[in-house]
């Protein structure tokens, strides 16, 4: 009888205990109040424990593929649901048939990412496929966890990078690309080393996130430029040969505001390439990479971006019969190097070694897109295109975008120290 009185009385200790943590547990709550958030249709299941959701921004803003946003009231330990939906929303463009729509393949990535400071980004286990829904489920070791399609990139993180880059080196200078429409920084990194006149330097730009969503290519460019701050030999040859220009972020207004950004209304900024743009950042891109063309030093211009959701990592090029030698066979010669490069980073970014054209059939605006707007006005020895980084396999954290980029600041080298030297 005894036994079966301290048997009860364990049971009951234990309901008590059990009972006392779901009163003990907070109610889960969503913010999407801070930089680059973006988020829709929320609705909390606090029984299951789980979020449904869909991505949010403004349509006209860009395609509504990109989510941001922080879960609290976590019990440290637990696990939790995120449920998440394609956007119902659609754009209607003038003169076009009744608009879809976006496939929700682009803001369902196989891994989630998350983020505990908001600082270091990892990926969740691999997301399951239920009908309209894909399902993520996460462990928190906090109370509060950032949850992303990929790792976020926002202005503020562009202006710190960019500031900390000009503090560490002596070559880097932190500056202003310009002003955006919404009157925000657009920030630029400048490096050149010794005593070089700009007229006996080769011209680099490197620019990224034309397309506010596409998150991995700002680490792409922040890659490129540790490689090209850091102490290897190769990259102060790079330092003292060339005069570079780095912008991690071109559409910061649609970045810090959430939105897509690709096919922006009235104009996508990788369309904007045009005899009169419509972006701040388009026109001052523009004049400095003109600067460069009118004195004959515009030797490599890279575009970065990241393509679909089954894409490899590849580039994009302007049809041939755009262009004459060299230019074809300098283009070549850089697409070789490059792909030689990163096709052999450990782990695996998986790249392909065939570019994609960017002609009349990718788009009508295909001669205002940045890189064929460069090619078409660019010096004859000029080389200039568009890298794809792939975003949905298990490497596409940022410590594989920034190896991507480095191993294409390496490839810039090594195809500049194949060029004669200016005089």
């Amino acid at each position: 009888m005894q036994r079966l009185m301290t048997v009860v009385a364990l049971v009951a200790a234990s309901l008590v205990l059990e009972v006392g943590l779901c009163v003990a547990a907070d109610r889960l709550t969503v913010a999407s109040d801070f930089e680059g958030a973006s988020i829709r249709e929320v609705e909390i299941d606090e029984a299951a424990r789980s979020i449904s959701f869909m991505p949010g921004g403004d349509p006209v803003r860009g395609w509504p593929c990109w989510w941001y946003f922080r879960v609290d009231g976590i019990t440290p330990g637990e696990t939790i649901t995120l449920r998440l939906r394609g956007s119902t929303a659609t754009v209607p463009k003038p003169g076009a048939p009744p608009p879809k729509p976006l496939a929700s393949s682009w803001a369902m990535p196989a891994q989630a990412t998350f983020s505990l400071d908001g600082e270091t980004w990892l990926h969740t286990e691999k997301g399951k496929r239920q009908d309209e829904w894909m399902i993520y489920t996460l462990k928190s070791a906090a109370a509060s966890v950032f949850v992303a399609w990929g790792p976020p990139y926002t202005p503020s993180a562009a202006v710190k990078f960019v500031r900390e880059m000009s503090e560490k080196s002596p070559h880097a200078k932190a500056t202003e690309l310009c002003r955006s429409r919404g009157d925000r920084a657009v920030p630029m990194l400048h490096v050149q080393e010794g005593d070089r006149t700009p007229e006996q330097r080769f011209g680099v730009w490197v620019q990224a996130r034309q397309h506010a969503w596409e998150s991995g290519s700002s680490w792409v460019a922040q890659g490129f430029a540790e490689w090209l701050l850091s102490d290897a030999a190769d990259a102060a040859w790079l330092r003292q040969h060339a005069e570079i220009f780095i912008v991690p972020i071109m559409d910061v207004d649609n970045t810090a505001t959430g939105n897509g950004g690709k096919d922006a209304q009235p104009q996508d900024h990788n369309r904007d390439w045009s005899a009169q743009p419509h972006w701040n950042e388009i026109i001052a891109a523009q004049r400095k990479v003109g600067d460069l063309i009118a004195a004959g030093r515009m030797d490599v211009f890279l575009d970065l971006h990241n393509p679909g959701p089954g894409d490899p990592t590849f580039f994009f090029t302007l049809p041939d019969d755009q262009l004459k030698e060299p230019m074809i066979g300098l283009r070549d010669r850089f697409i070789h190097l490059a792909y030689s490069r990163i096709s052999k980073i450990k782990p695996l970014i998986p790249m392909s070694n065939k570019p994609n054209v960017a002609g009349a059939s990718y788009t009508p605006l295909w001669r205002q897109m940045s890189a064929n707007w460069v090619a078409m006005n660019g010096n004859p020895h000029t080389v200039s295109l568009c890298l794809e980084t792939i975003w949905n396999s298990p490497n596409s954290t940022t410590e594989g975008y920034r190896a991507v980029g480095s191993n294409l600041a390496a490839a810039v080298r090594e195809y500049l120290s194949e060029r004669p030297e200016r005089p």
